[in-house]
């Protein structure tokens, strides 16, 4: 072994976001038991590419004797986790991951506003929703973190009526698999607005954080809209916000 940099986490300061795992392109990190993790020292590059995106500070480089850095492992370790990714996508022969829009039934529903079910869509797991699904498309989509649906008051009428609705988790899932999957959501329809509901935790950001550069990926200029709820259940924050650049500067970037 040899003196080389290398990657150093924190873990007091790791919050389990998740964006450091989006931002390794040589899919060394891992969040492990809610922190992020080094997977083997020879995957790490020690460029550094995923420091930008930590927003707690957690991850340095440091210069330490580690293992060399082995670009063709490397490449072997990346193919074979974007073929377990692919493979744990849409679970293969469950009737759960089927497809359905039930847009016209969520309409004729009775009941008054406030507890009348807006959902018009199944499934509604990140995980389980094909990048192509048919309700996809001139939709207005509306991700939610898990947490928000227990923490808000009416969320049915509040978030979901009109929109399709996605669930995931930035801190417990795999975030580079949802960096991958709304890359190619993004490019495969015509979605007319994204829409986050998140809560106010910190490792909670990781969701807009995914999106954003999903979007980025994607070339995709589509209205964006953030909320965020307090732990509390209140609205702390909301409003449409300015998010891709200039598609030259994209390309450029």
């Amino acid at each position: 072994m040899a003196v080389r940099n290398i990657i150093r986490i924190d873990e007091e300061k790791c919050d389990g976001c998740g964006q450091c795992v989006v931002d390794c392109a040589e899919a060394a990190l891992q969040i492990v038991d809610g922190k992020a993790k080094l997977v083997k020292e020879m995957y790490c590059d020690g460029l550094g590419a995923c420091l930008g995106g930590c927003p707690t500070g957690a991850l340095t480089i440091i210069q330490r004797e580690a293992e060399e850095f082995d670009e063709e492992a490397t490449h072997r370790h990346v193919e074979e986790m974007n073929k377990m990714k692919q493979q744990e996508s849409v679970p293969a022969g469950c009737p759960g991951s089927k497809a359905f829009d039930f847009t016209e039934k969520a309409e004729t529903s009775n009941g008054d506003a406030e507890s009348k079910p807006e959902l018009t869509n199944w499934p509604v797991q990140l995980k389980l929703i094909a990048t192509n699904a048919p309700y996809l498309q001139n939709a207005d989509v509306l991700l939610a973190a898990d947490c928000t649906a227990f923490s808000a008051v009416n969320f049915h009428s509040r978030f979901i009526k009109g929109k399709k609705l996605l669930i995931a988790c930035p801190k417990l899932d795999d975030a580079q698999l949802y960096f991958e999957k709304l890359t190619e959501m993004f490019n495969e329809n015509t979605i007319r607005s994204i829409n986050i509901v998140r809560m106010e935790v910190p490792c909670c950001g990781g969701l807009g954080y995914i999106v954003k550069e999903a979007l980025k990926r994607s070339g995709k200029n589509i209205p964006y809209n953030e909320v965020v709820i307090g732990i509390k259940g209140d609205i702390l924050s909301e409003g449409k916000k300015p998010l891709i650049p200039k598609l030259q500067e994209v390309k450029n970037a």
